[in-house]
């Protein structure tokens, strides 16, 4: 082998080694770009699949890789952000979205300024000087595609330039007539290609590139480019494994897709080239590539939506039911790369973590006045522990360089909320261990168990209205908040006064005085948790919590003491 075959095939090793890099990060600026976005597009989807389908051909367009968007796709029902039925529309949207690159890599045959050797460097000097001088997100993510592209065009002007001197190789010709004249051959070629590089985009592309030298048939590229079809799926087979059932069926549904596509028009392809055995020896153009890519999968998900169902129920027999477990975190690594998305799925959680902090709230009351649902009590505080570990964890592993200020504030306030819910459920044990911490406990009388029913009740709803305000991201319902919270102040102070008016009176138990007053000031704690949950969102989202200060917090209560100070005292 002559130094000169080493060279070329270094450089083009090298080339697709800028292409796919340059795809990275072209594909990591536009998700930046539009992550947030991304995740409203998923929040308005519906069980209506052209709509799925439409979203999931956006949405790949716009990261660039139908794996990516896969992968996603996994992720999100794993975490219980997307049905089923929701995702086979997306998957089959990506098909299309993917095809975007391949138009993009044909560019070099419409006009000379379009070449890779022409619009590389203009790219690379404009973006990476928009880096250096720029400062605000949004502009260097603008930067970072820029950069991307550049690459990504540097990367196939050296491919081309490698294969170039060899165009007229019989070997190539030799290749490609044999993967031509054997289309098994050629399925299993693009898809071992396409599993190893795991992107369709990046093997297509270099399909491609070996297209804009001439030495690709129509025989061969037809068949070549329908097994990368089947090799994408790898990526999203290996993203499901450790995932639960439904996310290994979302897999699945891609690969029967990709595979029972691949497989009709294969032996569409097959029928035509037995009949027009001209068309399989011609030359095939960069661009014609790119038709045939995209009109393929527009094709096939015209062809395979009306059988989307079935598509369902056949992952359902090829991924055996598993047993049922209780609710467990549900938060997928794969997010990870979408910060946006990582974060919703984190708020979805949260939620999920609060709702176990609500019950306790009736719980401690059971405990403190009947000695009811400790054990109960005591098994969601161990979810809420868990629940605080796992989702922290999740978050930590969030890369705040690759953020936006909204997001890194989104990120800090789950942090604070996570605390402020395992706050609420602390209070609540503690409300339940001092309970049971007496020897010989002497029945409450009528009138604490009415302040003490009260009290919960009205924390109850702050919080209740607070973990609303989270899992619907609307801060108006702010006001009901602060209104409980001021409620549970206000009665907090009252009932403490009564209680310790009988005290100096000595006409009141001592040990149940003590009980009550610890159960109070843990009530009155939980409401202030609640308070700041729901200003999370509300300073989020741009909207004035709406408290007052401390100062006229004090005023307003001591008003409304006074007004009830010659009420009758409770016991």
């Amino acid at each position: 082998m002559s130094i000169e075959i080493v060279q070329s095939i270094l450089l083009f090793a090298g080339g697709i080694g800028m292409f796919v890099y340059g795809m990275q990060v072209m594909a990591d600026g536009l998700q930046q770009a539009a992550g947030e976005k991304t995740r409203r597009m998923l929040e308005i989807l519906t069980s209506n699949r052209i709509m799925g389908v439409l979203l999931g051909a956006l949405v790949t367009a716009i990261i660039q890789s139908s794996g990516a968007t896969t992968v996603m796709v996994v992720g999100f029902v794993n975490a219980g952000l997307m049905s089923l039925s929701q995702a086979v529309g997306v998957i089959m949207g990506a098909n299309i979205g993917t095809t975007m690159t391949a138009w993009i890599v044909s560019m070099s045959e419409w006009g000379a300024f379009l070449k890779p050797e022409m619009i590389a460097p203009l790219l690379l000097i404009i973006g990476v000087g928009i880096q250096m001088a720029s400062k605000r997100d949004r502009v260097k993510q603008a930067a970072d595609i820029l950069i991307g592209f550049g690459i990504l065009f540097i990367g196939l002007s050296t491919m081309s330039n490698a294969v170039t001197p060899y165009s007229d190789a019989p070997i190539f010709t030799e290749v490609f007539h044999i993967i031509g004249g054997n289309p098994l051959l050629g399925l299993i070629v693009g898809m071992l290609v396409t599993a190893i590089m795991q992107s369709s985009s990046a093997s297509m592309g270099i399909l491609q590139t070996l297209a804009l030298t001439g030495i690709v048939n129509w025989g061969s590229a037809v068949f070549i480019a329908l097994g990368q079809n089947i090799g994408t799926c790898v990526v999203a087979l290996i993203s499901a494994i450790g995932a639960d059932r439904n996310a290994k069926r979302a897999a699945m549904i891609h690969l029967e897709f990709n595979t029972i596509g691949s497989l009709i028009f294969g032996v569409a392809a097959y029928i035509v080239f037995l009949f027009v055995p001209g068309l399989a020896h011609s030359e095939v153009t960069s661009t014609s590539l790119a038709l045939f890519h995209t009109s393929f999968n527009v094709l096939a998900t015209l062809l395979l939506l009306p059988a989307a169902n079935w598509l369902v129920k056949l992952s359902g027999i090829l991924i055996p039911k598993q047993e049922i477990m209780d609710h467990t975190v549900r938060l997928d690594a794969r997010l990870l790369n979408q910060p946006a998305i990582a974060l919703a799925a984190a708020d979805n959680e949260i939620v999920h973590m609060a709702q176990y902090a609500l019950e306790n709230i009736l719980y401690s009351r059971d405990v403190l006045l009947n000695d009811e649902n400790y054990e109960k009590l005591m098994e969601n505080e161990d979810k809420v522990n868990k629940f605080n570990n796992e989702i922290n964890l999740f978050l930590s592993k969030l890369k705040t360089t690759s953020m936006t200020s909204k997001q890194q504030l989104r990120l800090k306030n789950s942090i604070l909320a996570l605390r402020d819910i395992e706050h609420i459920s602390d209070r609540c044990k503690e409300i339940a261990n001092e309970s049971r911490d007496v020897i010989h406990p002497v029945p409450f009388s009528e009138h604490i168990v009415e302040d003490v029913n009260s009290i919960s009740a009205e924390c109850y709803k702050a919080v209740k209205y607070a973990i609303e305000i989270y899992q619907r991201q609307d801060p108006e319902l702010i006001k009901k908040v602060n209104r409980y919270e001021d409620t549970v102040d206000a009665m907090e102070r009252k009932m403490k006064r009564k209680r310790l008016q009988k005290l100096e009176a000595h006409n009141t138990d001592v040990i149940n005085s003590i009980k009550f007053l610890d159960a109070m000031d843990c009530y009155e704690r939980i409401a202030d948790h609640a308070e700041r949950l729901a200003h999370y969102i509300a300073i989020e989202e741009g909207v004035e919590p709406g408290t007052t200060s401390m100062k006229d917090k004090e005023t307003e209560l001591s008003k409304r003491l006074d007004d009830s100070a010659e009420a009758e005292i409770a016991i």
